[in-house]
């Protein structure tokens, strides 16, 4: 068998996996409701609940990309996942670089994530809401222009954790979705 997939077996695998997407689906949610819940937070703990959030996210999203190694999607995962992880650790190291470094960070994570979340609405798409990660994608791709030219101009830590907290969010949900979808499925069979 050769690298690539038949939709047969793409599908199969998603089925097989509807319950890692779930997992991870939860995992982002509640990653992503913390900076909605506390939007106020000082400048220096919104840098470093960012940089952590990232780290977590990253370590979840790199250990989800060896559980699906062998769909074709591995290193697409595993790069974002280390993207993710990397930008936090750099929040984190440097808390005093500021709002602009943060922005520069997260736009750049939130760009690899929609071209990655684009990638697996469309390996999904034989299932119901195949269409939420693209949803989740777009969000993606705007949050990352948004909060890099607003970071030119300064945007507040509490607002950058409010767009941080709907990207996870975002992103959380259409995990759920997807997952949720595969689940159905295999109750069909």
């Amino acid at each position: 068998m050769g690298a690539s997939f038949t939709e047969d077996q793409a599908v199969s695998k998603i089925h097989h996996e509807s319950g890692h997407l779930i997992w991870v689906g939860w995992a982002l949610v509640l990653v992503g409701v913390a900076p909605l819940i506390l939007p106020l937070i000082t400048g220096h703990a919104a840098t470093q609940y960012v940089g952590w959030a990232l780290v977590l996210s990253g370590a979840i999203l790199i250990a989800r990309a060896f559980w699906i190694r062998q769909s074709g999607r591995f290193f697409a995962a595993l790069l974002f996942g280390a993207l993710s992880l990397a930008s936090g650790v750099f929040i984190v190291s440097r808390p005093m670089g500021g709002e602009f470094a943060v922005s520069v960070c997260l736009g750049i994570v939130f760009l690899v994530q929609g071209a990655f979340e684009i990638a697996l609405g469309f390996h999904t798409r034989p299932l119901a809401g195949w269409g939420w990660m693209l949803v989740s994608a777009l969000a993606s791709i705007v949050m990352s222009v948004v909060v890099i030219v607003s970071g030119w101009q300064g945007l507040s830590l509490p607002a950058l954790g409010a767009i941080v907290g709907v990207n996870f969010l975002s992103s959380g949900l259409a995990f759920l979705t997807i997952g949720g979808a595969a689940r159905s499925a295999i109750r069909v069979r």
